[in-house]
């Protein structure tokens, strides 16, 4: 058991400091003003058509798939766990629910901006989806 939450401790700390960072230009971080205030941080990198593209596709789409399974796999430990009445994993599995989504949700604000810019992305998204639906045109981007 602590042998798999220093496991789950290393993947956090690796995929937030090293792999976000150098497969798609993403990291985020907690920082504390003088004040004694935490302020959340996340930032992705600038894209220039000059510049080389270090980021490819393939990593991209890995990294991906990655963040948003684990999550997802934890979660179905997670009901395995309670629903077989194995209630000294629970606390193993919670672990790894809370670090993978801590991830997951610091890498999605920093691909989509702020909570304000995620709002207006869903709402968007789903009022060009409505327009496309009631007017049977496709052609709408």
């Amino acid at each position: 058991m602590v042998t798999i939450i220093l496991l789950l401790s290393c993947d956090f700390w690796a995929v937030k400091n090293v792999t976000g960072r150098l497969m798609v230009g993403l990291r985020w971080w907690n920082h504390i003003d003088e004040d004694g205030k935490s302020h959340w941080v996340f930032e992705s990198r600038k894209e220039s058509s000059q510049e080389n593209k270090t980021v490819s596709e393939a990593e991209s789409r890995i990294f991906w798939l990655g963040l948003i399974a684990c999550p997802v796999l934890w979660v179905i430990f997670a009901f395995s766990a309670l629903f077989s009445f194995r209630v000294k994993w629970l606390a193993v599995v919670i672990m790894g629910v809370v670090l993978q989504g801590a991830n997951l949700y610091g890498y999605i604000r920093c691909k989509v901006g702020s909570r304000k810019n995620l709002t207006s992305m869903a709402t968007s998204y789903f009022g060009k989806q409505f327009l496309r639906q009631n007017t049977g045109d496709d052609q709408i981007s």
